[in-house]
């Protein structure tokens, strides 16, 4: 019982970084071995360092905490072992701190080749006492152009929050700390690609890109305050595992059926009145001929 109540302190502590629902909140506890489970993930057996040059690290024995670095040599990254076709991507993440101009730090989903399809987290880094950017972006078959973008309403580089990629076969879910922010909706009937066939794994990394990542290149990357740092923990991914030229679903996974229900669409509609700096959907100069057709 010591245990148990241990853990559902600590879960609620953990409560507002959490991307489930309170009913999810609920069952989690009655079922305490589930409470646990939420960040069942390891970096060590779940993930592998794949670039870098050691300058991604594993940080503690139960492979909780990670850390990507970045200087003028080589930034550094991260990938999930499995593939997944649909899934629930989470993790905790504490952005590079001070001047982070010209920076990029990711967390997305993505398959191979040419005609890829992608579903993006992006944190572009920018000078000291300025907010970062949270560029969001979903590609099929290779082709993105559905940019949304937002400022944050707290500073990502003090304390670790939780950014979740929740990916069905009806629909796509930002949320950050619990709240979602964005819904890219299966829209095939209109003729819009959705990304349902190629299965993808999931990537981290940190990266300069100071030609286009903060004020469109006019900041650049202040080398002198290499190495540049984040970290990554509570990394867990439920999902539909390819392997062998078909995908194993767990069964009754709440993820595979999730909608953004009456209360996440006014957390949505806040989140985006307010914190939207960028929507390619109101983008009339970018698209003159008229919207694409999924705005409509």
């Amino acid at each position: 019982n010591q245990q148990i109540h241990l853990k559902y302190h600590q879960y609620l502590q953990n409560m507002k970084f959490s991307c489930g629902t309170r009913f999810a909140f609920l069952v989690l506890f009655l079922f305490t071995a589930q409470s646990v489970a939420v960040y069942a993930g390891s970096f060590h057996k779940d993930v592998k360092i794949h670039w870098g040059d050691g300058r991604g690290k594993i940080r503690d024995r139960d492979g909780k905490l990670l850390s990507l670095s970045l200087d003028k040599s080589s930034g550094s990254g991260f990938q999930s072992n499995q593939e997944f076709l649909y899934g629930r991507a989470e993790v905790q993440m504490k952005l590079v701190p001070g001047n982070s101009a010209g920076t990029v730090t990711t967390f997305y989903l993505k398959s191979p080749g040419t005609t890829w399809d992608e579903i993006d987290f992006e944190f572009l880094g920018n000078i000291s006492g300025h907010p970062y950017t949270l560029h969001t972006n979903v590609y099929t078959q290779g082709s993105g152009e559905k940019e949304q973008q937002f400022h944050l309403w707290f500073d990502p580089t003090v304390n670790f929050h939780t950014y979740c990629i929740t990916w069905n076969p009806q629909r796509i879910i930002f949320t950050v700390d619990g709240i979602p922010i964005r819904e890219f909706k299966n829209t095939e009937s209109m003729g819009v690609p959705f990304p349902k066939n190629q299965p993808m794994r999931l990537y981290a990394s940190l990266w300069e890109a100071e030609h286009w990542a903060t004020r469109g290149g006019l900041e650049k990357t202040d080398w002198s305050k290499a190495p540049f740092t984040a970290f990554y923990r509570n990394y867990n991914v439920e999902g539909c595992v390819w392997a062998n030229g078909k995908s194993s679903c767990p069964g009754n996974s709440p993820w595979f059926t999730q909608k953004v229900d009456f209360e996440g669409q006014k957390k949505m509609k806040w989140a985006q009145s307010k914190y939207m700096i960028y929507n390619y959907c109101t983008d009339k100069r970018r698209f003159p001929r008229g919207v694409p057709a999924v705005c409509t």
